[in-house]
């Protein structure tokens, strides 16, 4: 699949959790409540990933709901597809942020499409077995890049291709990057870089593009480093997330994904409403709020967002 290291970080970081725990909810509502009918409209259950983006993303939509009038219910911190999906399926959420890429990759794990587009238009009939509805993708994503400083990106890098300018180099990343088909084999493949011997040389780190990739890269122990594009760091840092017009690795928008049973046109209008105006700095924004100095809650970095937006 596309993005092998976005759900294996899901999966390590709720490896702990067991089903029974991780569906409590986070909200004030009764976490063994099954959705009731509330004001003549069905309770929608909104879910997350155990990651702190989700969490945001999950706040978004429950609050985007709420302002509308509808009854929400929140389970945050669920787990990977593995749980998140059966729930869908069985009516314990019926809402959850999902990225398009990993999404498609559950259900096919040979997909070749690789664009938003092409990732959007092959959804609808992949989860529609399961009577879950995709609505709108957002020009948000959080996806692996190769990401450099921006001394290095000065020396003429602008797309993954200009490494070829600076090998040879260091490239760090969790240690499955150096099999998968966007990483060391793709950066060969597509791009043409690290095809001799010695111009790549590869240095393992654990930490899934975390603070520990984020130091090798800054204190220039590597040149290159996959971290994801919505990590605060790409800010704080100025560094640079090169450009990959081959679209090697595959679209990762954030997206609703919801359950044909609370399924609603305004449920639909109100939802597609967030996702026109989320994008890619807003997350990293809303991320450092909630993982940085700040520390506020993503209760209240969602709202403000949403009154921000106009959408609350």
């Amino acid at each position: 699949m596309s993005s092998t290291t976005r759900l294996l970080r899901i999966g390590a970081a709720t490896l702990a959790l067991g089903l029974a725990t991780t569906l409590s909810a986070c909200g004030s509502s009764d976490p063994t409540a099954a959705p009731s009918a509330s004001g003549g409209g069905q309770t929608v259950v909104v879910g997350s990933f155990a990651f702190p983006e989700s969490e945001i993303l999950g706040e978004i939509y429950a609050q985007a709901l709420e302002a509308k009038g509808v009854t929400v219910q929140k389970k945050f911190n669920i787990g990977p597809r593995q749980q998140t999906i059966p729930a869908l399926k069985d009516g314990s959420i019926n809402l959850i942020p999902e990225y398009n890429g990993n999404l498609l990759a559950y259900y096919d794990t040979k997909y070749t499409e690789r664009t938003t587009a092409d990732v959007d238009g092959a959804l609808p009939d992949a989860v529609a077995a399961d009577k879950l509805r995709v609505l709108n993708s957002s020009a948000a994503e959080d996806k692996d890049a190769y990401v450099v400083t921006r001394a290095t990106a000065d020396k003429g890098l602008t797309s993954i291709g200009d490494l070829s300018k600076i090998v040879p180099f260091k490239l760090g990343s969790n240690p499955q990057f150096g099999e998968l088909g966007y990483g060391i084999p793709g950066l060969k493949s597509v791009y043409k870089v690290g095809t001799n011997k010695g111009d790549v040389d590869f240095v393992p780190i654990e930490d899934f593009g975390g603070p520990d990739t984020v130091k090798a890269l800054v204190d220039d122990t590597v040149q290159v480093a996959d971290i994801y594009t919505t990590s605060p760091a790409i800010k704080s840092e100025d560094l640079v997330v090169l450009e990959d017009p081959e679209s090697m690795i595959s679209a990762q928008n954030v997206l609703p994904l919801v359950s044909e049973a609370v399924y609603t046109d305004q449920l639909a209008e109100t939802l597609n409403g967030v996702s026109a105006q989320l994008t890619t700095d807003d997350l990293i924004s809303l991320r450092d709020r909630v993982e940085g100095d700040e520390k506020a809650s993503a209760e209240t970095a969602a709202k403000e967002w949403l009154a921000q937006k106009g959408l609350a």
